[in-house]
C-alpha cells in the first residue's frame, strides 16, 4: 500500500480548508483516508499559528511507516523542521513569456530612439 500524507479538500466555493490526512494513493483526493493529522487554512494570516496545525507525533508515525508527504505537506513539515529542506531551483519560473519579452524589447528600443533623439544637438 503506498501511504501518502497529503491534503483533503473541505469548505465551500472559493472558502478552502483543507484536512491534513494519512491515506492510500489510490483513494480519491477528498475519499476515503486512514487518519486526519492535521489542518491547513489558507484563508488566514501567514504568521497566524491557527493556519498549519498538524499532530507531529502522528506525522512522524507514518513518516516512519513509509508514508511520502506531498509536494505541499512537505514544505509544512519542513517549516516545523520536521524533515530536511529540499533544494528547489527552477530558473525559468521568473522569467517572462514571449509577448511579454517582446514588449519589453519594444520599450527599450524605444526609450534608446528618445534618448538618441534628446542627446543629438540642435542648430
Amino acid at each position: 500500500m503506498a501511504m501518502k500524507i497529503r491534503l483533503a479538500r473541505g469548505g465551500s466555493k472559493k472558502r478552502p480548508h483543507y484536512s491534513i490526512v494519512a491515506a492510500d494513493s489510490r483513494y480519491a483526493r477528498d475519499g476515503r483516508f486512514l487518519e486526519k493529522l492535521g489542518t491547513y487554512n489558507p484563508l488566514l494570516k501567514k504568521d497566524d499559528e491557527r493556519r498549519v496545525v498538524m499532530n507531529m507525533e502522528r506525522v512522524k508515525y507514518w513518516l516512519d511507516h513509509g508514508a511520502q508527504p506531498t509536494d505541499r505537506v512537505a514544505r509544512f513539515l519542513e517549516n516545523a523542521e520536521v524533515i530536511a529542506k529540499r533544494v528547489r531551483a527552477n530558473p525559468n519560473k521568473g522569467t517572462p513569456g514571449k509577448a511579454a519579452q517582446e514588449r519589453a524589447k519594444e520599450k527599450a528600443d524605444k526609450a534608446a530612439a528618445l534618448q538618441d533623439a534628446q542627446a543629438e544637438p540642435q542648430e
